[in-house]
């Protein structure tokens, strides 16, 4: 296998196995001042130390509270609400029951009075209360003038034990 450099405006290029070469063309540019020297102070700010893990529990214990309140806090209401709802919910199912019971009803109601208006039940009604059937009947007529004329000749109606007896 062959490699290949190509250098190009500082970047080298290769091709095939990697090699460690060293890189040509201007990098940066050299400084002009020096590097400042850095060491260590001791004393002024000192070194980090790390907390122990009993402070970092108590810092983060309001919010694992806050955390746990808020799930309580959400089950409780889902749990208030899913409870309202079945109530409302029994609540309806009685008044359809309840609406039935009061559609039938009325159909009874309604059936009972198209087979009482029948003038056959609407006699044994009579009969059965005491009534008799009337006789023949008279009528007035009033005349332009203001007198009236009698039309007919009015019976009295039998007795409840001649009416029984006719039958």
């Amino acid at each position: 296998m062959t490699t290949r450099a190509t250098v190009r405006t500082g970047t080298v290029r290769t091709t095939g196995t990697p090699r460690a070469t060293p890189r040509t063309g201007a990098r940066t540019p050299a400084r002009t001042t020096p590097r400042p020297e850095l060491r260590l102070v001791q004393g002024v700010s000192g070194p980090r130390r790390r907390r122990p893990a009993s402070l970092l529990r108590h810092r983060r214990a309001p919010f694992v509270l806050l955390v746990v309140a808020l799930l309580v806090g959400t089950t409780l209401a889902l749990l208030v609400l899913n409870t309202a709802i079945a109530v409302d919910s029994l609540k309806a199912t009685q008044l359809r029951a309840d609406n039935a019971a009061r559609s039938e009803e009325v159909q009874r109601l309604q059936r009972q009075v198209v087979s009482g208006s029948t003038p056959a039940e609407i006699a044994r009604a009579a009969v059965a209360a005491g009534l008799v059937p009337a006789g023949a009947a008279g009528h007035l007529v009033i005349q332009p003038d203001g007198s009236t004329v009698l039309r007919g000749t009015p019976e009295p109606a039998p007795a409840a034990g001649e009416a029984d007896s006719g039958n």
